[in-house]
């Protein structure tokens, strides 16, 4: 099992523990990792100003995957979400003729052969959770998880096709094969508040509050996401704003791959527990 890496812009320079402890993980299920270098950005800044531009993009990153014969495994869920529109898209026959054209003064060709796949999609269908219970060698024990499913990898569904996206549940197993418990909690599938940070600050960060509050509520020991917008946005952006609201507790965010690393065994410091920015090496506490 091999796939190409695409990490997206924000990964290796904003959430590096994101990628060091999916690296982590991987290499420890024995899932084939190949980096190409050529990899930009999924197109996704510029794609509700410039269409055709996002998909040229969008369209280049999945031609360097098919060219090395590779699905694309993908950490973000925003990139995921415009990778996946693009092949979408693509399946036109004049939208990837005109594509083509630009591709080949590259010497590239897209026809759709390679797969989009988000990281949650291939531990979950192209492992799978019985195997993933197995690798959990240091189950949690009462640890409760305000999972957070983020918008891009949801919807549209007919797009993205990664889960029911009124009521998903494969986020919630996943979770639970680390022995921790995935709330029910009534925010669950709301926005983080990501995309209104730097337009509307104020909306931003009272989504953000407003989603925090209500993971404690309902009783969770920590956030855990699986795209690095939502990780900053509970990280870094709580951190920032957590002092001067009328609520000073914070409910730290974990990645998953670190959650999940802890349970396989692996070290806290190999998955880049001390890189958060709001302190979560208490979680290792729950650990049997």
């Amino acid at each position: 099992m091999k796939f190409a890496l695409f990490l997206g812009c924000n990964i290796p320079v904003r959430v590096p523990q994101y990628e060091l402890s999916a690296r982590a993980v991987l290499d420890r299920l024995e899932v084939g990792i190949t980096d190409i270098d050529e990899l930009k950005c999924c197109g996704n800044p510029i794609r509700n100003t410039d269409h055709k531009t996002f998909i040229l993009m969008a369209a280049r990153n999945l031609a360097l995957a098919e060219k090395q014969g590779l699905d694309m495994l993908v950490l973000c869920k925003c990139c995921f979400g415009s990778l996946k529109k693009a092949a979408y898209v693509m399946k036109t026959a004049s939208v990837r003729e005109e594509v083509n054209e630009q591709l080949a003064k590259e010497g590239l060709s897209y026809s759709g052969t390679a797969e989009v796949k988000h990281f949650l999609s291939v531990l979950y269908h192209d492992i799978g959770v019985d195997v993933l219970r197995g690798k959990s060698t240091k189950p949690y024990k009462e640890l409760k998880i305000a999972t957070h499913y983020g918008c891009h990898a949801l919807r549209p569904s007919e797009i993205t096709a990664f889960d029911n996206p009124v009521a998903p549940v494969v986020f919630d197993q996943l979770v639970a094969v680390t022995g921790a418990k995935s709330l029910d909690w009534p925010l669950k599938l709301e926005c983080c508040g990501a995309p209104m940070l730097g337009v509307n600050d104020a909306l931003s960060t009272a989504l953000t509050r407003k989603k925090i509050d209500d993971g404690r509520q309902a009783g969770a020991d920590y956030l855990c996401v699986a795209c690095p917008y939502c990780q900053m946005q509970f990280d870094r952006v709580q951190q920032m704003t957590a002092p001067a609201s009328k609520s000073n507790h914070y409910l730290p965010s974990i990645v998953y791959p670190q959650l999940l690393g802890l349970a396989m065994g692996i070290e806290g410091r190999d998955l880049g527990l001390h890189m958060n920015m709001l302190d979560i090496s208490t979680i290792e506490s729950f650990l049997k």
